[in-house]
Parts: C-alpha cells; sequence; structure tokens
C-alpha cells in the first residue's frame, strides 16, 4: 500500500461558456481565480483554475470552457459529485444565497451522517456542499462570502461506476481504507491528509455509461509533496500493471496520468511549485498566463479569448 497520495490536488471539468463558468465560481460560490491560462492542447480554450488564496492542493476546481461543446449525459464511469466543505452549521446560509442567484438543483441530504445541500453548477455539474466541524483550513476571504460561512476547499468526490469493486482495491493500493458503507455506497478516506481526504464509490450496475461533455468532470487529481513522491508512485502503478503516463510539466505542478478499472481518468499531481511561480499570490489569477509554447500566440489570444470579469 502506497504512503506518498496525501487526497486530492484537483478537478478537472468541461464548460461550455467562459464567462459564466467564472461567474459561478467567483461570484456565486465565493472562490478565487488563481489562475488564467490556456489548455496546452487546444489554446484557443482556456484553462481557468478556481481556489483558496494560494490554489492550495485539496482546494482546487479547474475549467476548459469549449465554446462549441456539447451538454455531457451524466452516467457511471465518472466523477458524479464534486463536494466542498463548509462550516457546521451553514448549509442555510447557503441555501439562501444559491436560491437568491437563480442556482438549481438544491436539496438537503444527509450521507453518512453529515448533512449536505446538493446543487448543480451552470452546466448541470454535479456538487455539493458538507458540513464539516474539524475542518481548520482558511478560506479565501475575498469573495464576497462571510468567513464564517465560506468554503475551506474539497470535502470529497463520489464516483459513479458499474462495478466500484476493482476501483475500490486501487484507491486501497493507493492508501485509501474503507471508513463506511451504506448500500450499494463505499466510503474511502487517506489518513494524515490534506482535508481533501474522502473517495466515495457508488455501483450502479444498470446504469448506462456516461458521454464527455458540459458538465462532465474530465479528470480527477491526485496530490504528492513532489516529484521524487510522483515517481514512487508511477513505479507502484505501472508495476501493478497499469499504463501510467510519462511525468508532464504542467507548469504549476507535474502530471501523470492513467484510467482506472471503472473508467475514470486519474491524475497524480505535485503539490511543487505552485500557482505563485509565474505572479505573485497578491495577483493570482489576474493575468493571461501562457505556456512557454504557445507565448507566440499572444496577440491572437488576447483578441480571441472571451474577456472574463475580474
Amino acid at each position: 500500500m502506497l504512503d506518498q497520495i496525501k487526497g486530492l490536488h484537483h478537478v478537472t471539468s468541461m464548460a461550455r461558456d467562459a464567462r459564466q463558468n467564472n461567474d459561478f465560481f467567483t461570484r456565486k460560490l465565493g472562490q478565487r481565480r488563481v489562475k488564467k491560462t490556456v489548455n496546452f492542447d487546444a489554446p484557443d480554450v482556456y484553462h481557468l483554475y478556481y481556489g483558496d488564496e494560494a490554489g492550495t492542493p485539496g482546494s482546487v476546481m479547474t475549467y476548459f470552457p469549449f465554446p462549441d461543446i456539447g451538454k455531457g449525459r451524466h452516467g457511471v464511469g465518472e466523477v458524479g459529485t464534486t463536494v466542498y466543505s463548509v462550516p457546521e452549521g451553514t448549509l442555510g446560509y447557503w441555501e439562501k444565497r444559491f436560491a437568491d442567484e437563480g442556482v438549481t438543483g438544491l436539496s438537503r441530504e444527509e450521507t453518512f451522517g453529515e448533512k449536505r445541500l446538493a446543487f448543480a453548477g451552470p452546466d448541470g455539474d454535479g456538487f455539493a456542499l458538507v458540513e464539516c466541524k474539524s475542518d481548520s483550513r482558511a478560506p479565501w476571504a475575498k469573495g464576497g462570502v462571510p468567513t464564517d460561512e465560506a468554503i475551506r476547499g474539497f470535502h470529497s468526490v463520489s464516483l459513479r461506476l458499474k462495478d466500484g469493486g476493482a476501483t475500490e482495491e486501487l484507491l486501497k493500493f493507493m492508501g485509501y481504507e474503507e471508513v463506511d458503507k451504506s448500500g450499494n455506497l463505499r466510503r474511502l478516506a487517506v489518513k494524515n491528509g490534506n482535508g481533501a481526504d474522502v473517495i466515495d464509490i457508488e455501483s450502479l450496475p444498470s446504469t448506462a455509461f456516461a458521454d464527455l461533455g458540459a458538465g462532465s468532470v474530465h479528470h480527477v487529481a491526485f496530490a504528492v509533496e513532489n516529484r521524487a513522491r510522483q515517481l514512487e508512485v508511477r513505479k507502484a502503478l505501472m508495476d501493478t500493471g497499469y499504463g501510467v503516463t510519462p511525468v508532464i510539466d504542467r507548469d504549476y505542478f507535474w502530471a501523470i496520468y492513467f484510467r482506472t478499472p471503472g473508467g475514470v481518468l486519474f491524475e497524480v499531481a505535485t503539490n511543487e511549485p505552485g500557482f505563485d511561480r509565474d505572479e505573485d499570490t497578491a495577483h493570482l489569477g489576474e493575468a493571461l498566463k501562457l505556456p512557454t509554447q504557445h507565448q507566440h500566440l499572444r496577440p491572437y489570444l488576447e483578441q480571441h479569448l472571451q474577456k472574463l470579469e475580474g
């Protein structure tokens, strides 16, 4: 069993409209845009990152807003719900805030004894807030949400799978342990993590497979401290039979990717070097930052990319 993984690093999803996406996360959720850059493989498309003040691993939601993308179809083989942590007793505040802001899909739930508020993103993305008693992570304090109610970071992601057994075994190999179960739900958690420590697996054998599109999670990334730990994880996964990509430089972290038995794309990302490698922390997410290989496109991209508020 591995011990290098310390919880979630980031979750990356697809969207249709960059301005709407930016407004939802920075204004309605009160998150900070910590990076405004572009897709490495499609530089005419933004890659937007939202999180806490510094973009701490375990807090960062990222998006590829493709203007012409079709709507995703939810099903199995995907991340069904991305769950944020909020302080105990704050769901009433968020329910009213979301209702006032026109956020859809609102419903109160309780899972594994935790109070949750489910809601939908602008493309039908599945989200929830869960009340956490002991989350000491500092929120972004300048997002228009009072500090006592603000989002602390991720709590978990929920995977929807045809059969969760093989993915559960993979997660246990990656350092997770089963901590609870209820019906077709299994909860796994990593000890001594970064606060974003939980993965839920929902087995839905009769549900059709998902189709990727706007509102779909593209991949979920797990955090390791540095490149040395990442290489240890890569070797262990390859020795176990997984096809893992070479290490890829993503400017703000190094990444490796592999497909899980249930169909979800996993990434293992380093905490280094962080989002302040090319911007001062006080000004994260303000300027358009481009990978070196796309710098020559700056004049075109600054005219072509949709203008964002903030």
